[in-house]
């Protein structure tokens, strides 16, 4: 399977590069501009893998955002709208009228702001890395110090992004990604490119997305805050927090297979892991002494939702809900709400 390069143009005059592969309900792959780069993504062999897989179920479109990639690249306009722009005229070019959209770190503030502009042609979102204010998926010291190196130089800033976005034991990949990067866009690009970024805030757009809306965090990562997910999953009408085993701050660079299946389920399925959601279950006390209550708490906390989304739910008091997590923790001997979904899976509770 090979990516063939075809050309939508903006209203505003801007020529975008996009391809289209697979088969099924659409996904589109919003750019991770400023680094989108599509025919370079191809050639790293686990995001080749990556693509491969969802294109068995699913139709996929990627393209290279404004300034970047193969599309045109002498544009001065990088603002929200210039981006919504881009995604308007690839749909539109290649016939699609409904469709999913994958965004990550920068581009969700896209996915968002289009899915509240377009609730019937949106099926669903799938969010990762991102918020639905720009500075805050870029306020790490870690990033803000990565970025001071843009115009200090170019070559040592993608070499240390692709590793420290992606991680340091990723080897070739890394080495493919950090190409992938510096052959994506210009120093100049970039830094107007994370500026006009960081002043996005679509945090009012949040509920107008009716899509369902699934949220994928990896329980270790660094560079994004858990609360910064938590936060944006519960904010959504019908948001869904999923978390993801390790640390790695690329999507598909770690356990891969979940992630595949996470996405390709939701897609199809419109619902957390493609199956239908669960119920809290029959009065019942298990082996650990939990309470029927603490049991539908602990199922709650095991899909990712937070404490007022609990007491939302169950028409509880925050403080009530509170009250049962202390229990709970106590009883099974966890440290946190990573232990206590642990627990949760080993038992057969989640």
């Amino acid at each position: 399977m090979e990516p063939h390069v075809f050309y939508a143009r903006t209203t505003d005059a801007v020529t975008i590069a996009y391809t289209v592969v697979g088969a099924g309900p659409t996904l589109v792959l919003l750019p991770g501009v400023p680094f989108s780069n599509f025919l370079e993504e191809w050639r790293i062999p686990i995001l080749r893998g990556v693509y491969e897989r969802l294109a068995v179920r699913l139709q996929i479109v990627q393209y290279d955002g404004r300034g970047t990639g193969h599309s045109q690249r002498d544009v001065s306009d990088l603002s929200l709208d210039a981006m919504l722009r881009d995604l308007d005229a690839v749909v539109g070019q290649a016939g699609i009228e409904r469709f999913a959209l994958l965004g990550f770190y920068n581009s969700c503030t896209h996915a968002i702001a289009y899915a509240a502009l377009h609730p019937e042609r949106v099926s669903c979102l799938v969010l990762f890395g991102g918020s639905s204010r720009g500075w805050l998926a870029m306020s790490a010291p870690e990033t803000q110090a990565l970025l001071s190196l843009i115009e200090r130089d170019w070559s040592v800033f993608v070499d240390s992004a692709a590793h420290a976005w992606m991680g340091w034991s990723v080897g070739e990949a890394g080495r493919l990604a950090a190409d992938s990067f510096r052959n994506a866009t210009t120093p100049a690009v970039a830094r107007a490119t994370f500026q006009a970024a960081s002043a996005i805030d679509v945090s009012g757009d949040l509920a107008a997305v009716t899509a369902p809306t699934l949220v994928l965090h990896r329980a270790d990562i660094e560079q994004i805050p858990r609360a910064v997910s938590e936060e944006l999953a519960a904010a959504l009408p019908n948001g869904h927090l999923r978390l993801l085993a390790g640390s790695s701050p690329a999507l598909f660079f770690e356990n891969t297979d979940e992630v595949v299946r996470a996405i390709t389920g939701f897609v199809i399925e419109g619902r957390p892991d493609g199956g239908p959601k669960r119920s809290p279950a029959p009065p019942t006390r298990n082996a650990h002494g939990l309470t029927t209550r603490e049991l539908d708490v602990l199922r709650l906390i095991a899909q990712g939702e937070t404490n007022a989304e609990i007491a939302h739910r169950l028409t509880l008091s925050v403080n009530t809900v509170e009250r049962h997590v202390a229990n709970l923790y106590r009883k099974i001997d966890a440290r946190g709400r990573a232990d206590a979904t642990a627990f949760a899976l080993r038992q057969g509770i989640a």
